[in-house]
């Protein structure tokens, strides 16, 4: 039996959690709902389950609520789990079954070249924000000292 003849017998079951902050109430059960959707409609994923808690309200915090999506996943690639990851960022993951898994290095080399290009992707976005900031305090500067000699 081959590896891959392997996987398609014996999928990778696994568990995330989805966490979503914000308002009103309502509205974060809709957007896991929503997001809870995406997922079905990836390619060779499977939700098997799917419960989602009700919004608590934050401590401290007034009007800001918090809850969760614990989802049940069938799929049949560990690929498909970087997809999960990367694109949906669940605050949890537990591989359920199976207990071992095996992969050729072709399937490594796919994985670490999508990790590479999504940490270069948010590099950039990083370098991006930081060049704009240090625009945006030059400019402030300039008009507080506008100000400053104005009022002088």
């Amino acid at each position: 039996m081959s590896l891959s003849e392997e996987k398609e017998n014996n999928p990778i079951e696994i568990t995330i959690i989805l966490e979503i902050i914000g308002r009103p109430p309502e509205h974060l059960k809709e957007s896991l709902e929503e997001i809870i959707k995406q997922i079905k409609e990836e390619k060779d994923i499977n939700v098997k389950s799917y419960s989602i808690k009700e919004p608590v309200q934050i401590k401290g915090q007034e009007n800001l609520y918090s809850t969760f999506a614990e989802i049940e996943i069938e799929l049949s690639k560990i690929y498909d789990l970087f997809i999960v990851v990367f694109k949906y960022m669940p605050a949890h993951i537990e591989i359920n079954s199976p207990e071992k898994i095996s992969m050729l290095n072709n399937e490594w080399n796919i994985i670490f070249n999508e990790l590479a290009r999504k940490l270069h992707e948010y590099d950039e976005i990083a370098r991006l924000i930081q060049i704009e900031r240090d625009v945006l305090e030059k400019k402030l500067r300039a008009v507080l000292k506008e100000n400053k000699d104005n009022k002088n």
